[in-house]
């Protein structure tokens, strides 16, 4: 695997089982450069953020974004390898994949997609790529077109236009209509039809419900104070940045939102405290020794924490906030406070409804996505057979909720499909990324390649002899390799890696050609 110059242009270049074969050589997603990411069988996946892409036509065969790559003819005469393509093939490294349009005369089907994430763009895009031509609507509370959600934390200047996944354009020349400001408060699955808060109500053949979470709110004493914030939109984000500077900026919450805030407003804000509930940062997820090298971080560049206790209530003068209280009697003075203390399934319209769903809210879906008849949920709402683990479970990730979205898409249309995808999320703070693939609920041990005070490191997550899950910083492409390993259930056991964490990498990655 190697990059070639295509004029002012580039090229990767495979050679797998004896063919050879040459697409794009960069990621649609943030542009990062293929030939440094994991060739697996068929197709290679990019370093930073787990994204595939197929060696042989460049379609994007897991997530996230949302177009593919080139591919480039390739006539291999003697010793010589000949790419041929033209100016226009060269002109982006993405390619859209061709769509249908709709034609209600061969098709009068309705497909309405509740939600403006990535799921509900994956799968309407799905959707016409796959030939449907029957009417998409998507309808989402929001007043911005569906844009990148992860930014949010780590870009909170931008706003909803800059942020957008498809211009407006895009979506009206692949006949989607996108409803916006347009909040489901209700659902018939008899008579299939969704009731909106406007008063109106959209009938449906099939419905995706992929209405995400919002932000856990804290129902405490001077919860009305101004400068208490949450996120949630890129409007918040905004108001939150603008509002930080040159503040004392309380943040309640020691997981991702939380702590991604905080490396984004450090510098800024005149002082950053962070309350956790627990000890370390990142705990229940990256383990204590990992938690601890990024508290390091945070510290290193200012930001302050008080961890074993809860906000009691907030004070203020004048309307105003001016400190959070502590259970542990402490008052720290605030001039803004952020909420990042988890989200909750946005499903309350649904609590009547009769579609099955967990006690959290979350709804049941098969390995299909599909709930109940002609019903489907994808993203952070659905609760879904995972192969890598033989069990149900809910995640919150953006490359999981658009690999939902194309898994609904197909079975929607009566494809028999299932999904199968490794869950792959990242984290970006102070300029530095911690990238993490797989899944573990719980582990018996964290197995350390590298030197955690250099933030340089390979962390595999260990139950039994299993490892359920890898996270690295600065050691790419490890996760994005590990992930492959996964996915097709090659990942050594754990007590291989202890005794040469570097030699399952020798053993089955496949040698730059």
């Amino acid at each position: 695997m190697c990059e070639v110059n295509l004029g002012d242009s580039k090229a990767l270049l495979v050679c797998q089982n004896g063919e050879v074969t040459a697409i794009g050589h960069k990621c649609t997603h943030y542009g990062a450069p293929l030939v440094k990411g994991a060739l697996g069988n068929g197709r290679v996946r990019c370093p930073w953020h787990g994204a595939c892409f197929s060696i042989k036509n460049g379609d994007i065969e897991d997530f996230p974004g949302l177009d593919s790559v080139p591919s480039f003819k390739v006539v291999v005469d003697g010793d010589d390898v000949i790419v041929e393509t033209s100016p226009d093939e060269l002109k982006s490294h993405k390619r859209t994949q061709p769509m249908a349009r709709a034609n209600a005369e061969k098709d009068s089907r309705v497909f309405l997609l509740i939600g403006g994430g990535g799921a509900s763009v994956a799968c309407a895009e799905t959707l016409r790529q796959q030939g449907f031509e029957g009417k998409i609507i998507l309808a989402t509370r929001e007043a911005d077109y569906p844009y990148d959600r992860p930014k949010l934390t780590k870009a909170m200047s931008a706003t909803g236009e800059e942020l957008r996944l498809r211009s407006p354009e895009f979506y009206a020349s692949n006949d989607i209509e996108v409803q916006l400001s347009k909040e489901a408060v209700g659902i018939d699955v008899t008579a299939k039809t969704v009731q909106f808060s406007d008063g109106t109500s959209i009938g449906y053949d099939k419905v995706l419900l992929a209405t995400g979470g919002r932000p856990r709110s804290l129902d405490l004493p001077g919860s009305e104070l101004k400068n208490i914030f949450l996120l949630r939109t890129p409007e918040q984000a905004n108001d939150i940045i603008s509002t930080a500077q040159g503040k004392n900026v309380v943040i309640i919450g020691s997981s991702f939102i939380g702590m991604e805030c905080a490396a984004t407003l450090a510098g800024k804000a005149a002082s950053v405290t962070v309350i956790g509930r627990s000890k370390t940062p990142f705990a229940q997820v990256l383990g204590e020794q990992v938690g601890q090298a990024l508290l390091k971080m945070h510290e290193d560049k200012g930001n302050k924490f008080v961890f074993g206790t809860v906000p009691s209530q907030f004070v203020g003068e004048d309307g105003h906030l001016t400190g959070v209280c502590l259970s542990d009697g402490q008052t720290i003075p605030a001039d803004m406070c952020l909420i990042g203390a988890g989200v909750v399934a946005s499903t309350d319209f649904l609590k009547e409804s009769g579609i099955p769903m967990t006690r959290e809210g979350c709804i049941i879906v098969d390995k299909g996505m599909k709930a109940t008849e002609d019903v489907f949920s994808a993203g952070d709402i659905a609760y879904f057979p995972l192969p890598f683990v033989g069990e149900s479970v809910n995640i919150g990730h953006w490359q999981i909720a658009h690999s939902h979205g194309r898994t609904a898409a197909k079975t929607m249309l009566g494809q028999m499909v299932e999904f199968n995808s490794i869950p792959f999320f990242w984290s970006q703070m102070f300029g530095k990324s911690i990238r993490y693939c797989g899944y573990a609920k719980s582990f018996d041990d964290v197995i350390i390649d590298g030197a955690l005070d250099e933030l340089k490191f390979a962390a595999y997550y260990v139950s039994g002899d299993r490892v359920c899950a890898v996270a690295g910083m600065n050691m790419d492409p490890i996760v994005s390799q590990a992930a492959e390993l996964l996915h097709t259930n090659k990942m050594p056991p754990a007590s291989e890696i202890r005794n040469d964490p570097s030699a399952w990498q020798k053993q089955f990655i496949p040698k730059a050609e």
